[in-house]
């Protein structure tokens, strides 16, 4: 790759991350073309990113910005998943790690705070945004539904006084 090759690169990365909530850094050693291909479909199914970059690249992508700290975890062959949610990411390299014994996460950044890769661990496990949003509305919801029913109560009770009589005429 030529140096404006190189350039454009690091540009681009250093724009996905910049957009990113959660950047994860892990190591793949002796992964297959197909499988890096289904952790790529994986993230893209969960709106996330998975790009492999140099290390001498990925650094110059983070320096002066909030994901800065984690230059410490890059060394070996690297690779950076990243996204807006801060658990989508999260949740498939870790799911990817534990059915892979060659794909290990090293830690990352939680907007701009240093992450190990046992609290990465611990992201994972929580519910995704949209399932909080889910239960946020449901939580909400249930309350006036209940009204609802309460309100009805009353006007189907009298349907059935008013059709018990009727059968009985």
């Amino acid at each position: 790759m030529d140096r404006s090759g190189k350039e454009q690169l690091v540009s681009s990365l250093r724009q996905d991350l910049a957009k990113s909530t959660l950047v994860i850094v892990a190591q793949q050693t002796g992964l297959t073309v197909a499988q890096v291909s289904d952790l790529r479909r994986q993230m893209r199914e969960a709106g996330a990113q998975y790009k492999v970059a140099k290390n001498t690249l990925a650094r110059l992508a983070i320096a002066g910005t909030e994901n800065e700290p984690m230059t410490s975890f890059l060394s070996g062959p690297t690779a950076l998943a990243y996204s807006k949610d801060p658990v989508a990411a999260a949740k498939v390299t870790i799911n990817f790690a534990n059915t892979n014994d060659k794909f290990k996460v090293v830690g990352g950044t939680l907007d701009g705070r240093l992450l190990s890769a046992k609290d990465i661990e611990t992201l994972s496990k929580l519910p995704s945004l949209d399932q909080l949003r889910a239960k946020i509305i449901g939580t909400l919801s249930t309350p006036a539904a209940r009204v609802v029913g309460v309100l009805q109560a009353p006007a189907g009770q009298l349907a059935r006084v008013f059709s018990a009589y009727g059968n009985k005429v």
